[in-house]
């Protein structure tokens, strides 16, 4: 039976062959990737990273993101336009850094959060080297005025 089952999957192999349906197929004449390279058990996330163009980052516990993160920060924050985003940037971060430090999992490793004016002072000293102008601060915005209640609460009595 599985010589008749063999034979039927050649045959039809053959007949597609002849009509061509193998030709000109991507990748045809190049060799296999990663053939002659030792067996990686994690060889399907690698590809998806590398297909998908995601940061190998993704793979690293929390407390190394965090700790990677930390380190970039001054790159990150070199090229925003005001200190408040500055400050919110950090804010962001240190909020993460305390997420983890409340629930920590993964290998142990030291993160703290950072110091926001050391990093607003890095900031400010980096825009003065490049001879960028001080932003002057912009005006927050206004909240939306509350729309009045179409109803009143019963147990509010109209003189008050």
């Amino acid at each position: 039976m599985t010589n008749s089952w063999e034979a039927a999957v050649e045959a039809q192999i053959r007949s597609a062959q002849e009509r061509g349906e193998f030709d000109n197929l991507p990748g045809m004449g190049k060799p296999i990737p990663g053939r002659n390279e030792p067996y990686d058990e994690a060889w399907w996330i690698k590809s998806f990273l590398e297909r998908e163009k995601l940061p190998t980052d993704l793979l690293l516990p929390t407390p190394l993101q965090l700790r990677r993160k930390i380190e970039q920060l001054p790159d990150e924050v070199r090229d925003l336009p005001t200190e408040e985003s500055v400050r919110a940037f950090v804010a962001d971060l240190n909020r993460q850094v305390v997420d983890w430090l409340r629930t920590p999992t993964g290998p142990r490793v030291v993160v703290r959060p950072v110091n926001v004016d050391a990093v607003v002072r890095r900031w400010h000293a980096q825009r003065r080297q490049a001879g960028v102008p001080p932003v002057t601060a912009v005006a927050a915005p206004t909240p939306p005025a509350r729309p009045r209640r179409w109803w009143r609460l019963p147990w509010r009595r109209a003189d008050r």
